[in-house]
């Protein structure tokens, strides 16, 4: 593939060993595809169940690079035209960013053959969904009483034992918009919650890197934090003391969705990509523990812990205007980094 580059070369090369596999294998590989993962829980139950199944079922390489929404998007708006990965997976913020910038190409649904497992709403002109991700609060239930929404976490047993995260993510946008609204805010006005947050910043439990949360929860250097229920299921699985609440003002709910990035020349591959992952298979696999994913495909029921029983319940959900806040979101991540990290 002359437009890969050599590092992106390389890491497709440390698969397995690429080189070696090709000389050894009878059947010639169909090829590779690159995709944006998110760090964390999303790399791990991909590696562990997409990249055997794409090759299992088309005998496609996959190679992952590890990177938020946002950086995903800046990252492939940097390249200029030469795509540093083939299929980006979103939030909603970030997908519309990125549709706007130009920096996605039209889907065909027609090459997704499990289209029709996952619901007409799902899908449109740009992507497909791939995954649901709720959002409330956290907390220990051997340390903790159940918070009753997002206020308490600026009062005591909860602040000193609170940890927080910034903008960066799409569960910490909306965990800290909704922060906002109960102390008079709205969905572009946010300055409510950075007023509460300095008049506790001394007496919090932690700030640090949304990927750094659910170390520092299982660490016990805090015990009450926003997050998805994905982490909650994960760390559960591992042992940690670990209970989700939805805020009495409602659970955030959105969905996660996965496109072709703008001049990709895998475009057959990223199809078969994308087409795996919404497979019943696949979607099972990454539904139970210890990933917990909550699955698009509707031939897979929902986990017995999940808050919601069907996907239709989403409608339920708080759910945000992404083209009111992204114009917002950027001076909102470097305000939280530079008033609020320490």
């Amino acid at each position: 593939m002359p437009r890969l580059s050599l590092g992106r070369r390389a890491a497709l090369l440390s698969l397995g060993g690429l080189a070696a596999a090709s000389i050894a294998t009878p059947a010639r590989a169909r090829g590779s595809v690159t995709a944006a993962i998110y760090p964390g829980a999303w790399d791990e139950a991909f590696r562990t169940h997409v990249v055997p199944a794409l090759k299992r079922a088309h005998n496609v390489d996959l190679a992952m690079e590890p990177l938020f929404a946002v950086d995903q998007v800046n990252k492939v708006q940097a390249a200029r035209g030469a795509p540093p990965f083939d299929v980006f997976v979103l939030d909603p913020g970030p997908r519309i960013t990125a549709i706007e910038r130009g920096l996605c190409e039209p889907f065909d649904a027609r090459q997704i053959p499990n289209r029709a497992q996952v619901p007409e709403r799902m899908i449109d002109q740009w992507g497909i969904g791939v995954s649901v991700q709720v959002v409330g609060i956290a907390y220990n239930p051997r340390k903790l009483p159940a918070p009753k929404g997002w206020a308490d976490l600026f009062r005591e047993p909860f602040v000193s034992r609170l940890g927080i995260t910034g903008f960066q993510t799409t569960f910490g946008t909306v965990s800290l918009i909704e922060i906002a609204k109960v102390f008079g805010g709205s969905e572009t006005n946010v300055e409510p919650a950075f007023v509460e947050l300095k008049k506790v910043l001394p007496r919090i439990a932690a700030v640090g890197a949304p990927a750094a949360m659910p170390g520092l929860f299982q660490q016990g250097q805090c015990d009450v934090m926003y997050t998805n229920t994905q982490n909650v299921q994960t760390l559960k699985e591992r042992g940690v003391d670990i209970a989700f609440a939805i805020p009495e003002t409602g659970a955030p709910a959105f969905l996660t969705t996965m496109h072709l990035v703008k001049g990709t020349r895998e475009a057959a591959n990223a199809y078969r990509y994308i087409d795996t992952v919404v497979s019943a298979g696949v979607q099972e696999a990454l539904s139970k523990p210890p990933f917990n994913f909550i699955p698009v495909n509707q031939a897979v029921p929902l986990g017995a812990d999940m808050p919601m029983r069907s996907l239709d319940e989403m409608a339920n959900f708080v759910s945000h205007d992404w083209s009111k806040i992204n114009p917002l979101r950027s001076d909102w991540i470097q305000r939280f980094n530079r008033e609020m990290a320490r």
